[in-house]
């Protein structure tokens, strides 16, 4: 299985590459536009660091040979934090060669942090950090979880992340007056700063040999993002999105709806699942799949942190994948 690229989408990430680079963030590279073989494993492990909730009376079950355990703290006395927001530690396995990736990292690092002790994982084993979209609960504890970890973890560490728009200054409307409130902007120096490398995935990229992402997601359906977050594409004092190669130039500065362009998902290809083998997590999913195209990756599109997680369009669905428990899901 391949995924393709257009020329003309590859001399727009060239120029953007070109422009990033002029705007000194040397720790950016773009995804080649290359067509991708997508990986097959054997196993998935997906364990919840950060989400809105937990329960302690969470009983493992299973659907469709995907299986789904609780995350049990190791202390008694101290619960869980929970936050609006997510972080989810993947662990695919293929033969003998097991990786582990982080994907997304809540909305404070204490949650993150506090969580990953009590959870007992170790940060270790990370061998890559994956970004879905700009929003603030999904990498609000980014900096603060490598500011503790990042001294233990591997020299040549990659964050993998959508696009330029993830780099973008948000806000939100507060108030009955709608005043515009600061929800946020990841300066790139910082995480420079730190060791990090990032590729910017607006094609499909494998990582790791395991795992494998969308790229940008084209709009071809009816179906609109609803009103969540504001974006403002403009840079300003060498921090903020420089969205030149992907928008019109009278986007520039402007202060618009949120439509997270680019906003990508993470998948995996698991050997003998028949029509269920394509795992994709969209923590989010405020861009959908159309029914053409994507090779097939739509049968597993779901999310843990918005509305279910179905195998596949019409099938079954995962116990109580809808109120973001703490656990362990293992196909």
């Amino acid at each position: 299985m391949t995924f393709d690229l257009s020329r003309r989408d590859a001399l727009k990430m060239s120029a953007g590459f070109a422009l990033s680079a002029a705007g000194g963030f040397s720790c950016v590279e773009l995804a080649s536009a290359a067509p991708i073989e997508v990986p097959t494993i054997d196993k998935l492990s997906v364990r919840v660091l950060v989400d809105s909730a937990s329960d302690n009376f969470f009983r493992a079950q299973e659907v469709i040979g995907v299986r789904t355990e609780p995350g049990r703290s190791r202390d008694a006395k101290r619960p869980l934090h929970s936050e609006w927001g997510l972080s989810l530690y993947l662990e695919p396995q293929r033969g003998d060669e097991k990786r582990t990736f982080l994907l997304d990292f809540g909305w404070t690092p204490e949650a993150i942090n506090g969580n990953m002790d009590l959870l007992q994982v170790d940060p270790k084993k990370i061998d890559a950090l994956i970004m879905s979209h700009g929003h603030f609960d999904h990498w609000g504890g980014l900096l603060g979880f490598l500011d503790k970890h990042r001294k233990d973890m591997n020299a040549d560490l990659t964050m993998y992340a959508g696009g330029e728009d993830n780099f973008c200054q948000r806000y939100v409307k507060m108030g009955g007056m709608g005043d515009l409130a600061d929800y946020g902007m990841l300066d790139r120096r910082d995480i420079a700063k730190q060791n990090v490398k990032v590729v910017l995935c607006e094609s499909p990229v494998v990582i790791g040999g395991v795992a494998f992402t969308t790229g940008k997601i084209k709009r071809n359906s009816i179906e609109k993002v609803l009103p969540n977050s504001l974006v403002e594409f403009k840079q300003k004092d060498g921090a903020g999105c420089n969205a030149s190669h992907y928008l019109p130039a009278e986007m520039e500065g402007k202060i618009v709806p949120d439509e997270h362009i680019h906003e990508h998902a993470t998948c995996f290809n698991l050997k003998d699942r028949g029509a269920d083998r394509h795992f994709l997590l969209r923590p989010c999913r405020h861009r959908q799949f159309g029914a053409a195209g994507h090779g097939g990756v739509g049968r597993a599109e779901g999310s843990r942190h918005h509305g279910r997680l179905p195998s596949r369009a019409g099938a079954g669905r995962l116990p109580d994948a809808g109120r973001r428990r703490n656990r362990q899901a293992r196909p």
